[in-house]
């Protein structure tokens, strides 16, 4: 019954956010309309939304998304080699569940955790 989620992340602005996904991460919009307070991004097969959230403190956001991959070294080094920061906790590494895992802050201090079982 159930076929797909969309998680609903906060944002600060809009232009910021759709610019670091867009531009850093390969994402396209594909917003039917543009509403200045809604954005809809995917790549491949994931769609994150986003809505907006002038108030939000990004030191108080605790926004997570955790995204399985395939191939998640290739992933992991196209981000290294396209300046995107990885999370200073967050490195490529095997897990003690069995996920070889890296994660990233978007600008609204989003976490998105990129995971491949091993």
């Amino acid at each position: 019954m159930l076929i797909t989620i969309c998680p609903k992340l906060p944002m600060i602005n809009k232009a910021i956010t759709k610019n670091y996904y867009v531009n850093s991460l390969g994402f396209i919009d594909i917003s039917a309309a543009d509403y200045d307070d809604y954005l809809l991004l995917q790549k491949d097969n994931i769609e994150l939304h986003f809505f907006k959230f002038e108030a939000l403190n990004p030191a108080e956001n605790y926004g997570q998304v955790y995204i399985r991959t395939k191939n998640i070294e290739a992933l992991y080094n196209l981000f290294l080699t396209t300046n995107v920061p990885i999370h200073p906790n967050g490195n490529l590494a095997l897990k003690p569940w069995g996920q070889t895992e890296f994660s990233l802050l978007d600008p609204n201090n989003n976490l998105l955790t990129f995971g491949h079982a091993v």
